[in-house]
C-alpha cells in the first residue's frame, strides 16, 4: 500500500478496526475512509453498493461484524448468522465490482471443528462439527473465507483472510450480553464489586484460550495484507494459553474481590475446552505474552 492509497476500514469504531486506524495513522497513511453505522448500514446491499461506486476504495479492511461472547452467540443465533453474512457479502462483492486491489477479511479461530486435532491447522476446516454455542457465527465466518477464496479463483481478486485468537484491547464491547470473554469478565467483576454480589462465571473455569492484544493484531494485519500470498487464512495467535479461571482470578484480584465471592456455575455451558492454533506470525514480531487487564482501562 502507498501512503496516499485510499483505504477503507469497515468497523473503524470497534476494537480491531480502531486499532487498524491508529496503526495506519501512526505509519503516515493519509487517505483513510471510514463510516459509522448511522452513516452507512453495511447490512443494506444497495447502500453498500452505492458507497463503493462513489468512493472507489483501493484497499479494504473488513473488521465490521456482529460479535460477542458465549452468551450472545448462543442467544442471538439468527442475528449473528444473518447480519454477519449480509455485512461480508455486501463488502466483498462491492470490492469485486469496484476493482479493489486488496481486501483483508477478519475471521475467528472458532471456525474450526470442536473436536479437531490440536494445535489447529487450516486443513481441519470443515472436517467436523462446530462448537454448538457459536455455530451460527462460525458458519458466517466460514462463508466469508470461502467467498474470498472463490472470488480469487473465479475473478483473480486479491482477497486475504486472517484468523485471530481471542482478542482484548481498547474499544472492546463491555455490554453484559454481547461482550467477548475478557470484557465480559471485567464487566461482571465491576458489578460484583459495586453491588457486593457473588462473581458468577459460566462453566467450571477450565477452558483454555490464546489471547492477542488488538494493538499487536493491527501490526500483524498490516504485515499480512502485503506479505501473505495464499488463500489459506493467516493464523494470528499468541502461543501462550490462559484458562478462564486464570483470567477470572487476575481480574478479581484487580478489583479486590475475595476468592469466596467467585462462583463457577457448572450448569451453564463452558464452551470448547481448548482450541490452540499454531501461529503464523513472524518470529521477529514482539507480542504482549501476558494478559494485562490494565490495558483495558
Amino acid at each position: 500500500m502507498e501512503k496516499e492509497s485510499k483505504i477503507y476500514v469497515a468497523g473503524h469504531r470497534g476494537m480491531v478496526g480502531s486499532a487498524i486506524v491508529r496503526k495506519l495513522t501512526s505509519l503516515g497513511y493519509t487517505n483513510l475512509l471510514t463510516r459509522t453505522s448511522s452513516e452507512l448500514d453495511l447490512r443494506n446491499q444497495q447502500n453498500v453498493a452505492d458507497f463503493f461506486e462513489v468512493e472507489k476504495q483501493e484497499y479494504v479492511f473488513l473488521a465490521a461484524a456482529k460479535v460477542g461472547g458465549i452468551v450472545a452467540n448462543n442467544t442471538y443465533r439468527a442475528d449473528f448468522l444473518y447480519e454477519n453474512l449480509a455485512i461480508q457479502n455486501n463488502i466483498i462483492h462491492g470490492s469485486y465490482v469496484n476493482k479493489v486491489k486488496k481486501l483483508m477479511f477478519l475471521g475467528s479461530s472458532c471456525i474450526y471443528p470442536k473436536l479437531a486435532p490440536q494445535p489447529l491447522k487450516e486443513s481441519y476446516l470443515l472436517s467436523g462439527y462446530l462448537e454448538p454455542t457459536n455455530e451460527p457465527y462460525a458458519i458466517a465466518k466460514i462463508a466469508g473465507i470461502k467467498m474470498c477464496e472463490s472470488y480469487n479463483f473465479q475473478y483473480n481478486t486479491n482477497y486475504k483472510c486472517l484468523m485471530p485468537c481471542n482478542l482484548y484491547g481498547p474499544n472492546d464491547n463491555f455490554h453484559p450480553d454481547h461482550s467477548h470473554m475478557i470484557p465480559g469478565i471485567i464487566h461482571r467483576a465491576y458489578n460484583c464489586k459495586q453491588n457486593n454480589e457473588d462473581f458468577v462465571i459460566w462453566g467450571d473455569g477450565s477452558p483454555l484460550r490464546q489471547f492477542i492484544h488488538s494493538k499487536d493484531l493491527a501490526k500483524v494485519i498490516l504485515w499480512a495484507i502485503d506479505n501473505w500470498n495464499s488463500d489459506v487464512p493467516f493464523m494470528a495467535v499468541n502461543d501462550n494459553e490462559h484458562s478462564v479461571m486464570d483470567i477470572v482470578k487476575i481480574v478479581a484480584k484487580k478489583f479486590g474481590i475475595p476468592n469466596d465471592k467467585l462462583i463457577f456455575d457448572e450448569t451453564k455451558p463452558r464452551g470448547q475446552f481448548k482450541k490452540p492454533a499454531k501461529s503464523d506470525i513472524p518470529k521477529n514480531f514482539k507480542l504482549r505474552h501476558a494478559f494485562n487487564p490494565s490495558c483495558l482501562n
